[in-house]
């Protein structure tokens, strides 16, 4: 079995975008691989959600987050309450988590803070436990740009789907 990590944009995302993360996490998931991501939204909340949908074996499945369970959820919270995403994309985010930390597949780390720094720290994390990475990089953003270079420096595969997409600065993130 090989660990394949899923990574993009958490900020902005699409039908597209969506539809093409869940095909990449249901053909692993057909080879017999293994997911590991990071949980936050967008690209990985798409793969992580549809491996709860297809009920994949809970020793196929890795989720990392940068701290505690409880530090992360009150961290989204904020940003909820900053505008920054919606309340219910945190309610959402954090029922998801619930559900895999309750089936043991949640990895948290150490951090207090979190802040860009801890992200990077966790990208090198999964890139760590990872054979192969599939990128979704979205108007070529830093965090995932970090991932690919990290994979490319590990002399892993690195599969990567380019997108643009047009922001709209007035709303929270999609």
């Amino acid at each position: 079995m090989k660990w394949i990590a899923i990574a993009g944009s958490w900020r902005h995302t699409n039908s597209e975008i969506e539809n093409q993360v869940r095909e990449e996490a249901r053909s692993l998931f057909a080879l017999g691989d293994g997911l590991v991501s990071g949980g936050a939204l967008g690209v990985d909340f798409f793969a992580t959600d549809e491996a709860l949908q297809v009920g994949v074996d809970a020793n196929r499945l890795k989720i990392i987050i940068p701290s505690t369970f409880e530090i992360y959820s009150a961290h989204y919270f904020y940003r909820a309450s900053e505008g920054v995403i919606t309340h219910e994309q945190a309610e959402s985010l954090i029922s998801q988590l619930e559900t895999v930390r309750s089936i043991g597949c949640l990895i948290e780390g150490d951090t207090q803070i979190i802040d860009k720094v801890a992200y990077f720290n966790r990208i090198t994390q999964i890139i760590d436990l990872a054979d192969e990475l599939i990128a979704f990089h979205v108007n070529t953003t830093e965090g995932t740009q970090d991932t690919i270079n990290k994979a490319r420096a590990k002399g892993i595969e690195v599969k990567v789907f380019s997108y643009a997409i047009k922001i709209d600065r007035t709303k929270p993130c999609p």
